[in-house]
């Protein structure tokens, strides 16, 4: 997947002396070391990498940029100097939340397909809208989904 792309590319640099992936995977086991750390736990992450002397960090996944994880690099007197390569929490949020990304679209016209937000409780307005439409519809979990947030209904 994406770490392991990200872990193969870094671990060709003639600039790396280590390479450390967390938590890691037998993938990227071949391109450096894997750390068997809890990414969504930023203090033990920063602890690591201040310990570590690691000097810059690339965010793959998106859950630790939605928890702050880059938010709390520069915060932390003992980080500030670390590079950290990903969106700080507020930029995480577009793919962290489809409907804000979607609000965010409409505010700033980029191009979308029309949309509504739905809940448990708006299950039956939802059923509505989709009878207002042409299938097939795209279904879409607001927040994280690993990739499988997404049903296609014909």
């Amino acid at each position: 997947g994406r770490e392991h792309a990200f872990a193969w590319s870094i671990s060709k640099s003639h600039l790396l002396d280590s390479l450390f992936i967390a938590p890691g995977n037998p993938g990227t086991a071949q391109c450096g070391t894997n750390v068997p750390l809890d990414i969504s736990d930023n203090e033990q992450v920063i602890d690591y990498c201040v310990n570590e002397s690691i000097s810059l960090v690339v965010i793959g996944p998106e859950a630790p940029l939605v928890n702050g994880i880059h938010d709390a690099f520069s915060a932390d007197a003992r980080s500030k100097h670390i590079i950290v390569i990903g969106p700080k929490e507020e930029g995480a949020i577009l793919e962290g939340s489809k409907d804000f990304s979607k609000q965010f679209m409409q505010r700033n016209d980029v191009p979308t397909a029309r949309y509504e937000t739905f809940e448990r409780s708006t299950l039956e307005a939802g059923q509505q809208f989709l009878e207002t439409l042409t299938s097939p519809y795209v279904l879409k979990c607001d927040g994280l989904a690993a990739g499988k947030g997404v049903l296609i209904i014909e």
